[in-house]
């Protein structure tokens, strides 16, 4: 059955939204170092995008390190946040949508004392941020019933001045239920209108469609205000369903619908909307792909439907259908026959035909629905098959005959038994088709659709080609024996109970070896048999390093060590270093007090210098410990860079300090003196 899509033209981001979001990624391609303060929007898919770009999300201007720009969200926040971080003098840059501002200026520039009622949700950030703004009284309401609430156990009446405004991204139907109520009791209110035009077009379209669609599909996050408007907007008319993401359509079925919707919340990216569009495009691929041609039938081709879909490959003469429920339901004796094998040749298999005069050929395109290179691949002499009669040939003494209809029709049964069963299948691919590839099992072509190949997004679909794949049957159409399957659906079940298996035999402690799958800026994540952990950068080398790339590269076979488990957020977190390259243990071991090293100068203080004893260790060359002589500053002495002869003479393992002497390796001014008589009195 054709489904028709209708997209509204206001899905996806608004001039707030896009405006924002741009911004942050400006910042990022420009070098500098980003955090938001709280989400930049919600929608959890961007903003992890933009975690993986070194963007930090904070939750006060507090936590701004050092050298970060704070971007303030597009809902806005609190007065008292604007002014700390101006008191601080952090640099900031307010995204604060422009229909969001319009409030703050609205409500903070009436009189003192004035009453604001505010229609939105308390809690959103947004509506805390107008509160914030109110020079009195503040009151919230969601709908006419929490509106009709307030005005009756509040005195409002007896205000100097009362005013009305909206969150941006509040109901359109609510607000002119609440703008009436208002209007009749106060005459006085002074009402705003300032739900923003963008969110206003898009529910009056959403519901526009929604009249006119069997269902409706809303994309965006569940925790985004103007997308759960969308939701309650669309299901008042259709059938509706809430998703974040184009993987979320699996669990919905969509085939009994004639009129889909789709729209979009103000914070979905609209990759995400092209995402879920070409998935639902797959869908109705799956139903119409040419099981024998490999013709896909979209909507431009539905009308076709009514055409055969298996054609015969010796003369063209019957359908997949026709023939077999012919030959197995009529007359078995007339159309299907038993043959053996008595030639082969490379582009045919002769037989001998039970009750039948005719020689009997198999051509080879009809011997087998699998790959085969050769005739033998399927056959051998002798063998007994249940063949199709494709054509009789008079003239020549000839049957035209398949087996690999036989086949196929006795491997349909297989193909719903597996269905039914929830059986894991395998089979080869053969083809690669639009929308996706044919894989043929039990001698059935099966369509998996691309998005459920397992192939990563943006990766040609070739490389499954001629390979062997293990799937699932998730759709069947018995009346026109199609069926749908998914690779994708049997690798994360293998994967997901590989996991299982591995994550009870894990250990804190437990030392594996694994492979590095990805860098970031914080760390190192490490494929260690079916599941990732992370090594913080912390824990790559006992130097300090900048980044991760610095020891390890993607692909590297590295032996970590189990520092710790999240059995309930399954994170594992990794050890890299060994302790036998601890700097401090190296010292322990080989540079035991008292013993003498030359060492590198690296910086000078006003009480001492620093000396590089070992890669990661300094010591400190105490302005006493420099010479016997008194010196008045290490610069007068030492320089940077200078290498110098030093006898170590004290270690703090705990606080990590060692303590250096150069004087103790030169003798002392009274010894040599002494030395120097001693000599005089000999001779």
């Amino acid at each position: 059955m054709q489904i028709m899509i209708k997209l509204a033209k206001t899905a996806g981001f608004c001039f707030g939204v896009d405006r924002a979001v741009n911004l942050v990624y400006e910042l990022v391609e420009k070098g500098e170092k980003v955090c938001t303060l709280g989400p930049i929007i919600h929608n959890s898919q961007l903003v992890s995008d933009l975690e993986s770009r070194g963007v930090k999300i904070i939750d006060d201007i507090s936590q701004c390190p050092d050298g970060y720009t704070v971007v303030i969200r597009t809902h806005g926040v609190e007065k008292s946040v604007i002014d700390s971080a101006a008191d601080s003098q952090v640099n900031y840059i307010d995204a604060t949508c422009p229909f969001v501002s319009k409030i703050h200026r609205i409500v903070s520039e009436q009189q003192e004392g004035t009453v604001t009622l505010i229609a939105g949700d308390e809690n959103h950030p947004e509506v805390m941020g107008i509160r914030s703004y109110c020079k009195g009284r503040s009151f919230v309401f969601k709908n006419e019933d929490e509106l009709n609430s307030i005005l009756k156990n509040n005195s409002l009446i007896d205000e100097k001045s009362l005013i009305c405004v909206s969150q941006t991204t509040f109901s359109l139907k609510e607000w002119k239920k609440c703008e009436k109520i208002l209007k009749k009791l106060y005459t006085n209110c002074k009402i705003y209108s300032t739900i923003c035009n963008a969110t206003a077009d898009r529910q009056e379209e959403a519901a526009s469609i929604s009249e006119e669609a069997d269902a409706m599909i809303v994309i965006g996050g569940r925790h985004s205000s103007n997308t759960c408007k969308l939701r309650d907007v669309c299901k008042a008319k259709a059938d509706t369903y809430l998703i974040e993401t184009a993987d979320e359509l699996r669990d919905i079925d969509l085939s009994h619908y004639k009129v889909v919707g789709v729209t979009a919340g103000a914070s979905t990216p609209s990759v995400i909307i092209k995402e879920v569009l070409k998935s639902m495009s797959e869908e109705i691929i799956e139903k119409e792909v040419e099981t024998a041609d490999s013709v896909v039938e979209t909507a431009d081709t539905a009308d076709k439907a009514t055409e055969p879909a298996v054609k015969a490959s010796a003369d063209g003469e019957a359908t997949f259908e026709e023939m077999l429920e012919e030959s197995f339901r009529e007359d078995e004796n007339s159309k299907v026959v038993k043959g053996t094998v008595v030639n082969i040749t490379p582009t045919e298999v002769f037989v001998d035909v039970e009750g039948r005069k005719q020689t009997g050929v198999i051509a080879f395109d009809d011997l087998s629905s699998e790959p085969i290179t050769k005739p033998e691949d399927a056959v051998s002499i002798g063998d007994e098959l249940s063949l199709v009669i494709m054509k009789t040939d008079d003239s020549e003494g000839v049957l035209k005959l398949s087996k690999k209809l036989v086949d196929q029709f006795k491997g349909w049964e297989d193909i719903v038994a597996a269905k039914e069963n929830d059986e894991v299948l395998e089979g080869t691919v053969t083809a690669v088709v639009k929308g996706g590839v044919i894989v043929v099992a039990k001698g059935t072509r099966v369509f998996v659709p691309a998005s459920l190949t397992g192939v990563a997004r943006g990766q040609e679909l070739d490389i499954l080609k001629n390979t062997t794949a293990r799937f699932k049957i998730i759709d069947i159409n018995n009346a026109r024996r199609r069926a749908v399957g998914s690779i994708k659906v049997v690798a994360n079940e293998e994967r997901k109970a590989q996991q299982e298996a591995l994550w009870a035999s894990l250990e804190e402690g437990q030392k594996l070896n694994g492979t590095v799958k990805s860098l970031t800026s914080y760390g190192a994540f490490v494929d260690i048999g079916g599941m990732d952990g992370m090594i913080h950068i912390s824990e790559l080398s006992w130097n300090r390093i900048k980044h991760p790339s610095e020891v390890v590269k993607v692909g590297d076979v590295v032996e970590v060590t189990i520092k710790s488990l999240d059995e309930e957020n399954k994170k594992i977190s990794l050890g890299f270093k060994k302790i036998e390259d601890n700097p401090w243990e190296i010292l322990k071991r080989d540079y035991p007090v008292g013993t003498d090293c030359k060492a590198k100068i690296v910086s000078i203080a006003a009480f001492g210098a620093f000396a590089n004893i070992i890669p990661g260790i300094d010591g400190l060359i105490h302005i006493s410990q420099i010479s016997w002589e008194r010196v008045k500053t290490p610069a007068d002495v030492l320089s940077v860079g200078d290498e110098v002869d030093v006898r170590i003479i004290d270690v703090d393992y705990d606080k990590k300090r060692v303590s250096l002497s150069m004087k103790e390796l030169i003798a002392k001014p009274e010894e040599t003196v002494a030395v120097l008589a001693d000599e005089d009195d000999a001779e």
